[in-house]
Order: C-alpha cells, then structure tokens, then sequence
C-alpha cells in the first residue's frame, strides 16, 4: 500500500512539474512573438525592382503548371 501512494506521489510531482513547464514554455513563446510583431518592416525605397510579377491566370492553368513543376 504505502509503495503506491509513493508512485502515486511521484506521478503527482510529475504532473505538476509538466504543467509548469508548459506554462513557461507557453509565456514565453507569447513574449516573443510579441517582440517580433513590433518590428518594423520597412518597404523598399529608392529603385527597387519587384522581382515577381502576379499575372492573372485561369486557376486550370496554375493548377497544371503546378503540378508539372512538383512544386
């Protein structure tokens, strides 16, 4: 009897010693999240060229080059 309730104890700390770290894991992942969504992106200046250009396609189109470019 007494060896389970010592089992039952250790699981208990166990379970209590996950959940705080989940917690602390949690809260930190939030703060820096939000550190990161504070950061200013600026948009290029001066004679910067837009690299891709979106064209219009029919989506049967795309979905073909899609797939022929496994990408």
């Amino acid at each position: 009897m007494k060896a389970k309730l010592l089992i039952l104890k250790d699981i208990i700390k166990l379970m209590i010693l996950f959940v705080l770290c989940t917690f602390l894991f949690y809260y930190a992942i939030k703060m820096m999240h939000h550190e990161y969504q504070n950061l200013d992106n600026p948009a290029p200046s001066g004679n910067a060229v837009k690299v891709v250009q979106q064209e219009d396609n029919a989506i049967i189109e795309r979905l073909s080059i899609f797939f022929r470019l496994g990408e």
